[in-house]
Order: C-alpha cells, then sequence, then structure tokens
C-alpha cells in the first residue's frame, strides 16, 4: 500500500484543489415570458423555444387540471363504497348474531 513519504501541509492541499470549485449552471432568460431557463431548452412557462411554440401549455394545463378532478371524484367514489361495505357487513353481523 502506497504511504506518503511526509505530511502535506494545508497550504499544498489548498493549492491542489483550487480547481475543484462548483461551476454555476448557464441560464438564460426566456424571450418570450423572462422567465430563467437552462440554456438551449424549451421553457417550462411559456413552452416556447428560439421564439418558436414547441408545447401548448395551456392545453396540457387543462388537461393536467381534469384529470386530476378526475382522480379526486374517483377516490372519493370508492370511499363511499368502502364505508357502504363495512355498514353492510355490520348489518349482516348483526343479524347473524340475532
Amino acid at each position: 500500500m502506497a504511504v506518503p513519504a511526509r505530511k502535506v501541509s494545508k497550504t499544498r492541499a489548498a493549492m491542489r484543489r483550487a480547481h475543484v470549485a462548483k461551476n454555476a449552471k448557464a441560464t438564460t432568460t426566456c424571450p418570450n415570458c423572462g422567465e430563467i431557463i437552462k440554456s438551449h431548452r424549451v421553457c417550462p412557462k411559456c413552452g416556447q423555444y428560439k421564439k418558436v411554440q414547441v408545447l401548448d401549455k395551456d392545453k396540457k394545463e387543462k388537461e393536467v387540471k381534469e384529470t386530476k378532478k378526475a382522480e379526486k371524484v374517483e377516490k372519493k367514489e370508492k370511499k363511499t363504497e368502502k364505508k357502504e361495505t363495512k355498514k353492510t357487513t355490520k348489518k349482516e353481523t348483526k343479524k347473524s348474531e340475532k
């Protein structure tokens, strides 16, 4: 196993690590809405890339809202079904006990 011949000083270790600093991410502003975005990517807010509409954000937002509403309705229906089945099973057990 390799063993260092002598201790590396704090200064020498710091000089060795001088280039290891993190770089800032390259960001730009969207020319359409002014949102800060990563370079060479579609703007998540307005859906444009190089002044061309790539994503239709309005339709997607509406679809997401509709699916969320549908999921909520389904959850409520499942809960009511569970409650009803619990009530019927309790009634059946009471009848069987009598």
